[in-house]
């Protein structure tokens, strides 16, 4: 009997070690979700950089300042925009490529620096060599617009007055970079011959266009609205797969019997290694950014933009797809550049 007891009460004791074990394994679990969860909430808790690719006062500067405005309401800490414009984007590529990946700094660019750079060979290194955050934004109001000393007046009087004399014709680009891909494309689908120049950022091409130094290039719709409006730029044709309605009577290439269809989406890239619960984070204050009416008011005013984002998968995915799409006018791209 006294042996029977004894192994009960040794059993118990067995028992009683297993359950507090399993409890301190299960606190210890608990605890370190809770670490997670916490770095997660904590993130950021100083300012922010993002890095830009172009100068002040063109779309991507605007996209950018827009967000960090928000971005601040929502975290309680400034997102500082610096303007590293040069060298078709890739000074600020290299730049936050050889940064820590500690939540400090990440790129806020678009297609153009982070594939079609690739694509014309100006970097040895694809999207995929940062961790991608999200896409906040997508520019849908891309046109084609002509200086008025051009004479161009539409569609047709492009290819008419590009035919008779080829060449002649000088569009505006960053070489290598994303206009300058709709360039080339334009000449490709379009059957025709321009000059194609390397006239800097957006706001670079407004000058020059305003200059009489290019007639033609490519950039956002509410870069040159005014310059429209006052009619010192025609506006061509958008590269939109369907019409922006915020851009009012501006036609489609698509419309004109034209394949040219390239939007500009917006991406924001931390260093490759960043702690994935930042990179949740940002693409978590993304969503909530879009949601506040008052962005999307900015977005519509600044630069005739619909609010759109993209969460991370989303966004790697949706790059991908145009990056595919892209390298089939690498041999194009790259001879155009020469």
């Amino acid at each position: 009997m006294k042996k029977t007891w004894a192994f009960i009460i040794i059993g118990v004791l067995i028992m009683t070690l297993l359950v507090g074990c399993g409890a301190k394994e299960e606190a210890a679990n608990n605890a370190a979700n809770n670490t997670g969860n916490s770095e997660e909430i904590n993130w950021p808790d100083k300012a922010f950089e993002v890095v830009l690719h172009a100068a002040a006062g063109g779309d991507t500067d605007f996209n950018a300042r827009t967000f960090a405005q928000y971005f601040e309401e929502i975290t309680g800490q400034p997102m500082v925009v610096t303007n590293m414009d040069g060298a078709g984007g890739t000074i600020a590529t290299q730049t936050v490529l050889n940064s820590p990946a500690d939540g400090t700094k990440a790129l806020f660019t678009h297609i153009g620096p982070l594939i079609v750079n690739e694509v014309s060979g100006l970097i040895d290194y694809n999207f995929e060599a940062f961790d991608i955050a999200t896409i906040p934004a997508v520019d849908t109001s891309t046109i084609l617009v002509a200086s008025k000393s051009s004479g161009i007046k539409s569609y047709e009087d492009l290819v008419e007055k590009a035919k008779a004399e080829p060449e002649k014709i000088i569009y505006g680009t960053e070489l290598g970079g994303f206009s300058h891909l709709q360039g080339l494309l334009l000449q490709e689908r379009a059957g025709i011959k321009l000059q194609i120049v390397d006239a800097g950022s957006a706001s670079e091409k407004v000058a020059h266009l305003l200059g009489d130094r290019i007639d033609l290039a490519a950039i956002s719709y509410g870069t040159v609205k005014d310059h429209i409006n006052t009619g010192d730029m025609v506006a061509i044709a958008q590269f939109g797969a369907e019409r922006n309605p915020l851009l009012g009577d501006i036609p489609t290439f698509k419309e004109k019997g034209v394949d040219l269809v390239i939007d500009k989406p917006y991406v924001i890239a931390f260093p490759k290694g960043t702690d994935p619960a930042i990179i949740k984070r940002m693409s978590d204050i993304a969503v909530e950014v879009s949601q506040i009416p008052e962005y999307g008011e900015k977005l519509e005013k600044g630069f005739y933009q619909t609010v759109q984002v993209y969460e991370t998968e989303e966004a790697i995915e949706y790059l991908r797809s145009i990056r595919e799409d892209f390298m089939k006018y690498k041999t194009v791209l790259r001879v155009g550049s020469i």
